[in-house]
């Protein structure tokens, strides 16, 4: 068997939900639920971003700064940085989903999360337990798909699944910080406003700025200039990068992502629907226009997979998660589908763009693909 071949890997800490044990859940205000609802969308790219997005909430530049520190103390920031568009910066990119062996679900769960590329992976209530994200770059030793076949061999799963996403139809999550959203209601799409460079013309000082900008922001008055030195840049030249990537849609936003659970929303429905394949793109772009609806995309079938359409909703309770879904199946006329919620988290970062520890793991696995 693959797995003699290969070290040993350990767990990942993993969460059920809630805090972790002996942890003290931080009592949010008004105040907090304000500043996570604009936070987790938009942190202006400027010289004192945290003064600017004081003057929006109409919150001091200090008090804003005290109250980031104290939401990262407390694990419900997560990170603040750029969050770029996978594709447009050259990446592969897939959901995967794997049925593990009777009982191994946490050691197949290990494997998968040992790859620096991997993100997101959890377990999820059906036959197909587990599902991971995972990206390789565009100068990828081995590629997407014999990637994912190795770690299938290496972890000796029953079956998995490579699920990339054949449309787009929407990528952002939006949390109800605040409360009283209309879970049918829907938003606005933001679109690049200048034409996106293909792959191959990323230049090394552009890669440096990807680096920089991903570079999780500490909640200072001016947080930019000791991260723009540490890559080569001055702060102007850094911000107006970060410009640049926004309009050509290399970048989505640059913002805070949140660790849902510890903000509240405990419930992960992952909806998965069944429609016929030249009626995709017109139920999609309805399924997209949905606050409640964070991810939205078609997919491959299989013979053990019916379901083309995928739509991520995040719920302080099922019965939120499941009220978006009736919206969108009275709206659509859809009745065929499944609702399928996280159980437990074994792994949930920020991808790292053009990373040494990606190299090396595929230079350590590359002879292993060979005995495929």
């Amino acid at each position: 068997m693959i797995c003699r071949d290969v070290p040993d890997v350990t767990i990942h800490p993993a969460r059920t939900g809630g805090n972790e044990p002996g942890r003290t859940l931080h009592a949010m205000d008004s105040r907090d639920r304000e500043l996570l609802d604009t936070l987790q969308n938009d942190l202006p790219l400027v010289e004192r971003p945290f003064a600017a997005l004081g003057e929006t909430i109409g919150v001091p530049e200090e008090e804003v700064l005290e109250r980031v520190e104290s939401l990262r103390r407390e694990h419900i920031v997560r990170q603040i940085s750029a969050i770029f568009d996978t594709r447009r910066l050259g990446y592969q990119s897939s959901l995967v989903a794997a049925r593990s062996q009777p009982g191994r679900t946490d050691e197949t769960a290990a494997v998968f999360s040992a790859h620096p590329g991997v993100t997101h992976n959890y377990r999820r209530d059906h036959d197909f337990d587990l599902w991971f994200t995972i990206a390789v770059p565009p100068n990828s030793r081995l590629g997407l798909e014999p990637t994912v076949d190795l770690l299938g061999r290496i972890a000796d799963v029953e079956s998995i699944r490579l699920l990339p996403a054949l449309r787009f139809f929407k990528i952002g999550v939006d949390l109800d910080m605040v409360g009283g959203r209309n879970p049918g209601a829907k938003k606005e799409r933001r679109e690049p406003t200048l034409p996106t460079p293909a792959p191959t013309e990323l230049t090394a000082r552009d890669i440096d700025a990807v680096r920089a900008l991903q570079t999780d922001l500490p909640a200072v008055s001016e947080p930019f200039p000791e991260i723009a030195a540490a890559y080569g840049f001055t702060v102007e030249e850094l911000l107006a990068k970060g410009h640049e990537y926004l309009a050509t849609g290399q970048m989505r936003r640059f913002a805070a992502v949140l660790h849902h659970r510890n903000a509240g929303f405990v419930q992960n429905g992952m909806g998965v629907w069944k429609v016929d394949e030249d009626r995709c793109a017109e139920m999609g772009k309805i399924m997209a226009g949905y606050r409640g609806v964070s991810h939205c995309y078609q997919r491959p079938v299989y013979e053990d997979w019916p379901y083309r359409l995928f739509s991520m909703t995040h719920g302080r309770d099922k019965e939120e998660c499941e009220a978006v879904l009736a919206e969108i199946s009275h709206e659509t006329g859809l009745d065929d589908y499944a609702v399928l919620y996280s159980t437990r988290e074994y792994k949930k970062t920020r991808l790292k763009y053009f990373t040494e520890e990606l190299e090396a793991w595929e230079a350590a696995h590359e002879p292993l693909v060979a005995l495929g």
